[in-house]
């Protein structure tokens, strides 16, 4: 009897010393699961625009004109993490036409596809050894209004891809420094007749500009409160081989105001100057073009629309 109890007492120890360690181990497993989920993971969101405005004017003594126009935004990204790794992606993508008076013709207010594409290895805390592909052009042609016969632009003409090596400051997912000193960056004009010209710093009949330099790109986004958001990007270049103190300027904003589920005003502006892009002036306002060179490009739209945010 004393030896079936020694034997039953024996058995009951060791299954509980199993069971300890099978949920033990149980638990080690789903820490380790829940690790690699944390480590490796994708995150997707976006925006996506449309704005309508409309003037109508009859009899109006203050003067002015009919007007009709919209623009549509697209905004997205997908940012992927596993363990020290990081790739980033974003495009953007903004059209928009209006039409003024008796006009019988929509002309385009707004065009532009961007898309940015990063990956980068940790070096430390917040600091990433980064690669960095960025393309920048249009999705139809442009004209010298109110002369639509005048063509100044086109799909591919331009378009600038950068590519670069360097290094990322990225605390968080609302602000990241970037900064190379090794970029190689090309222009490409596509458009014959343009390339002929020499348009957008190509050599004439020639249809590819390269350049290498160093490149600067801050990016920064704000919850200025609950229904009120602020999106900036920065990027600089100078061209280590022709003038580089002359530095390539492309500044983007998006101030974007909710107003219900639904429905949002939008304010977006775009600030270029490249000392390679000569721009027809009229430096006295007399409508006759005096001047040609490089100057500040700046434009700015704002729209009253549908939103949908995800």
């Amino acid at each position: 009897m004393k030896k079936n109890i020694i034997l039953v007492a024996t058995v009951l120890l060791l299954l509980s010393v199993a069971f300890s360690q099978t949920t033990s181990l149980e638990k080690d497993l789903k820490k380790q699961n829940i690790d690699t989920t944390a480590q490796k993971s994708w995150k997707t969101g976006g925006v996506v625009s449309f704005n309508l405005s409309q003037i109508s004017l009859k009899n109006w003594t203050s003067g002015g004109e009919n007007s009709l126009s919209w623009n549509g935004l697209i905004s997205l990204f997908a940012n992927y993490k596993s363990g020290n790794s990081s790739w980033d992606n974003t495009i953007d993508i903004g059209y928009g036409l209006t039409k003024k008076g008796s006009d019988e013709n929509f002309i385009k207010s707004d065009d532009k596809i961007d898309f940015s594409s990063k990956y980068g290895k940790k070096a430390s805390k917040n600091w990433y050894y980064a690669g960095l592909l960025n393309l920048k052009t249009q999705m139809t042609a442009g004209y010298k209004m109110p002369n639509d016969s005048v063509k100044i632009s086109a799909p591919f003409a331009p378009a600038y891809i950068l590519g670069a090596v360097g290094i990322d400051y990225k605390p968080s997912d609302k602000f990241s420094f970037y900064a190379s000193p090794l970029t190689a960056k090309t222009t490409i004009v596509t458009d014959k007749r343009l390339s002929n010209l020499g348009a957008f710093g190509v050599d004439s009949s020639k249809s590819i500009r390269n350049e290498f330099g160093g490149y600067t790109k801050l990016v920064l986004k704000l919850n200025i409160m609950k229904n009120i958001t602020f999106q900036t990007k920065l990027d600089l270049f100078t061209n280590y081989l022709n003038n580089p103190q002359n530095i390539d300027v492309n500044w983007e904003t998006l101030l974007s105001m909710k107003i219900n589920k639904f429905f949002s005003a939008n304010i977006t502006t775009n600030l270029i100057y490249d000392d390679d892009i000569d721009i027809p002036q009229d430096t006295n306002n007399d409508g006759t073009i005096d001047k040609t060179g490089p100057a500040t490009q700046f434009k700015e739209v704002f729209g009253l629309g549908i939103t949908y945010k995800f």
